[in-house]
């Protein structure tokens, strides 16, 4: 394994560098249909929610349906490549990615630019299901089921594979996910990512780039141009930024979006790396 150094202009050169980012919102608000405002040549659906039933017949892009975990063990370690911290018998290490290249007939992974996750929801319930069948199942003393040994191997796989996933070169990563929302003890509204235990939704936040929600606002309360043209009234829109009138989960650590954004995935990553590659320039002369 070799040291890479990467100097200030390489970096600001790749003005179009990778995005993640996570899209959350309530059941049947169209998480699923954003994957329609993406290339369908360019893009991978990652599929654990049995058919992609919110776009049959509308996306014609390629998709892999997820029913297990060593299958979305499988094909997290063909996108993201071997890590080359993993010892041999490890998961993501060299002799597990040339396992799987040898099983993937079929699947050119270097062509695609985004990977769309549809959805973490479902991830973690797969992930949960095979949890439940490890020795970090069992009580080592009684043989019985112990379901804290359970949870800590789900959040360890789940997190461990979504790191792996999320730094896949040169593609940008989209997890889709659901929201729940609930009153806490003190009268608080409080939004949470819909995730089998609490270790995935705790630390995905810190993991992506980008934390949107997707909901029905109320344009009186936004100051955004394209939101504005739409009128006065409820229009289903993307929330980017924090804080926020409606206390949502949000976050943008490019610093390009705005608080409402259209909902069209393609032309988000677009604006960020458009954006990027204004600004760049500006950078490299100031520090000229």
């Amino acid at each position: 394994m070799t040291i890479e150094l990467v100097t200030a202009a390489q970096r600001l050169a790749e003005t179009k560098r990778k995005i993640s980012m996570v899209v959350a919102g309530r059941a049947k608000v169209g998480k699923t249909s954003l994957l329609l405002t993406l290339p369908e040549a360019e893009t991978l659906a990652l599929d654990f929610e049995a058919g992609l039933a919110a776009v049959e017949g509308r996306w014609r892009g390629d998709t892999i349906p997820l029913r297990s975990w060593i299958d979305t063990a499988n094909v997290a370690c063909l996108l993201g490549g071997p890590d080359p911290s993993k010892a041999p018998d490890e998961t993501f290490s060299q002799a597990h990615y040339d396992h799987v290249v040898g099983i993937a007939s079929g699947i050119d992974a270097a062509r695609y630019k985004t990977i769309f996750v549809d959805s973490i929801t479902d991830l973690t319930r797969v992930a949960m299901g095979w949890a439940k069948t490890q020795p970090d199942a069992f009580s080592l003393r009684t043989g019985r089921p112990d379901p804290r040994g359970a949870y800590g191997l789900l959040g360890r796989e789940v997190i461990g594979l979504l790191k792996h996933v999320q730094h896949a070169p040169s593609k940008n990563v989209i997890f889709v996910g659901g929201l729940d929302h609930h009153i806490d003890e003190f009268g608080r509204e409080v939004f949470e990512l819909q995730t089998e235990g609490a270790k995935t939704g705790a630390e995905l936040p810190y993991i992506v780039d980008q934390i949107i929600t997707m909901s029905d606002f109320d344009f009186d309360a936004a100051t955004n141009t394209w939101a504005h043209n739409l009128g006065k009234g409820a229009h289903r829109a993307l929330c980017c930024r924090s804080p926020n009138p409606w206390g949502l989960p949000a976050g943008d650590r490019s610093g390009q979006l705005d608080l409402i954004e259209a909902p069209h995935l393609g032309r988000l990553i677009e604006k960020i790396n458009r954006s990027r590659a204004a600004a760049e320039p500006l950078q490299q002369t100031k520090g000229n």
